[in-house]
């Protein structure tokens, strides 16, 4: 009786991590899209700029449809230009992932909608500096939530759990292309200054998210076969396992290597397991060796 009463306390509390955890993802979501929704309408459609991704792409469209009498808003674009490759990204991505990312998406198509902004600025440079680092905040508001901004993230991501390859350098090949169309049509002077605010909100994003970044984990414990067994069984990265001594008790020192973004669900696995486990985070500069990537989450 008492060890069924263990199980179903670890039930509850899994399902309830599950819940804050998805709780976590809506707000980062949520305050990504407002964040982002504002840095279009106060800074980037001022200034006349361009931003990176699929919400460059919906703003050209919107930009050059009123050039011919009709407009296809920014808001409409971004839905329609996600939307479908959400869908064919969706199994490899995971599911979770794509829902969350699609709610960025949704959300900020709605504020773009409904909101109005007055702009801070009118000098030209302080708009893409501000609207630079702000923008970039927004993108890892919502990487941190475990979600993304959509667009150029589901491609880029779905290829590099396919292959295990970074694909940002096409990624970022396509930008210029985009920005090429947009010198061409509206100016090479605000091209340049698009360039540099997306140069401003990439290296936001890569400063405060690594999520391609492998770290070592180095676990203390004294229940290395349970660790182990309950790790193996959602993960499939390789782990040792040698024999140590701690405070005069027999201890197992264990090691793994994983990706970044996994570390606080894998804390999270391994401390259900052993309460009392050690845990020593380490960054690991160069691996040698196969390296499974798993399907974000």
């Amino acid at each position: 009786m008492s060890s069924w009463n263990d199980v179903t306390k670890k039930v509850r509390e899994i399902r309830k991590n599950f819940v804050v955890r998805c709780a976590i993802s809506f707000v980062a979501v949520l305050a990504s899209a407002l964040l982002q929704s504002y840095v279009i309408l106060a800074f980037i459609r001022p200034a006349g700029l361009l931003s990176s991704g699929f919400t460059g792409l919906a703003i050209l469209i919107d930009r050059i449809t009123e050039l011919y009498g009709f407009t296809v808003s920014t808001s409409l674009a971004l839905v329609v230009l996600n939307l479908p490759v959400a869908l064919m990204c969706c199994r490899s991505i995971n599911v979770k992932f794509t829902v969350f990312s699609l709610l960025q998406v949704f959300f900020a198509s709605f504020f773009l909608k409904v909101c109005h902004y007055t702009p801070l600025f009118e000098d030209l440079t302080l708009n893409v500096i501000f609207g630079g680092v702000l923008y970039g905040l927004s993108v890892v508001l919502s990487l941190k939530g475990n979600a993304s901004t959509g667009g150029t993230d589901f491609i880029a991501l779905y290829v590099s759990n396919k292959t295990g390859k970074s694909i940002w350098n096409y990624v970022f090949m396509g930008n210029v292309c985009i920005l090429v169309i947009f010198g061409h049509m509206f100016g090479w002077e605000y091209a340049g200054y698009s360039i540099l605010f997306q140069f401003i909100s990439t290296k936001m994003i890569s400063t405060f998210h690594h999520r391609y970044d492998r770290v070592t984990l180095q676990i203390t414990t004294e229940k290395a076969e349970e660790v182990m067994k309950a790790y193996v069984s959602k993960y499939h990265h390789g782990i040792s396992c040698v024999d140590a001594i701690g405070s005069h008790k027999k201890m197992y020192l264990l090691h793994t290597v994983i990706s970044s973004y996994e570390i606080n669900d894998i804390v999270q696995l391994i401390q259900e397991v052993d309460e009392n486990v050690i845990i020593n985070v380490f960054k690991t500069e160069d691996f040698y060796g196969g390296f499974y990537r798993e399907s974000l989450d």
